[in-house]
């Protein structure tokens, strides 16, 4: 599936940049016969041409209103105007994407230990232009876990260039830690205090290029003005360290992705 030898890569540089900026571009890695299954893949999942139990979906709101993002409401037929697919690693494609053999050496290099996944989500923005995504942290007791994960890397299936939905970060803001307690979307009033309107830095992307993400790095995404789709995949690393600590339902099991041993199951 990869575009470049896994072997070879330097992976140094990335992640160094990603150590200190809270992000860092791999470039085009994805092959293109790969995206190609990929984008399939994702339409087979939108138009029911494929489907798995327990899958989670998310509609996109008419508004384009972050806010007024319907929730609760699953699968609502076939459709193209899906924002959000979660539990993607039920489906073989897109699972091998995100155990490849690069990917692993880059999450090795980071997280000790068995590693598990955290979500496996497809992120769209349809040709009305999607919603547009306030800046925000992914972590904090939304999660749900005893400590947060720190890698997510994010594959863009689409051209994202700046009017077509690109990814925005803070550079640093990951140092910063949480915004809340809580996590999720940074209020505004903070936003306007650490000025992120003015230090944050778009990432336009094209299709097969790969993103490593911090967990903490405040970022965000426009609405696509373009007319064209635009869809980016992301996977969430977790080490062993963490657990599932939420009390009202039964605590998640993590799949598991690299073992340093045979794999056992989810934990």
């Amino acid at each position: 599936m990869l575009a470049v030898n896994p072997g070879t890569f330097d992976i140094e540089g990335p992640l160094a940049h990603y150590a200190a900026h809270g992000y860092a571009r791999l470039g085009r890695v994805l092959a293109p016969e790969a995206l190609e299954a990929l984008r399939e893949r994702a339409d087979d999942l939108m138009l029911g041409r494929v489907s798995y139990p327990g899958f989670f979906w998310q509609m996109d709101a008419p508004s384009g209103l972050y806010a007024d993002a319907p929730l609760g409401l699953g699968w609502q037929g076939p459709s193209l105007d899906y924002r959000k697919l979660e539990k993607l690693e039920k489906d073989a494609r897109f699972l091998a994407w995100m155990q490849n053999p690069l990917f692993e050496r880059l999450v090795r290099a980071r997280i000790p230990g068995d590693v598990s996944l955290y979500r496996a989500i497809l992120f769209h923005k349809g040709e009305r232009g999607g919603s547009e995504v306030p800046w925000h942290q992914d972590g904090g007791k939304l999660w749900g876990l005893s400590r947060d994960p720190e890698l997510q890397i994010w594959t863009a299936l689409d051209d994202a260039p700046l009017d077509g939905g690109c990814l925005e970060v803070v550079p640093g803001s990951h140092r910063w830690g949480l915004a809340t307690e809580l996590g999720g979307v940074v209020p505004p009033d903070q936003v306007a205090a650490r000025g992120a309107e003015g230090l944050g830095v778009a990432l336009p992307v094209v299709a097969g290029e790969a993103v490593l993400l911090h967990n903490y790095v405040w970022h965000r995404s426009g609405r696509s003005l373009t007319g064209q789709r635009r869809r980016g995949f992301s996977a969430c690393y977790l080490g062993e360290d963490s657990r599932c600590v939420r009390k009202k339902k039964t605590p998640r099991a993590f799949f598991p992705l690299f073992r340093n041993g045979p794999p056992d199951g989810p934990r």
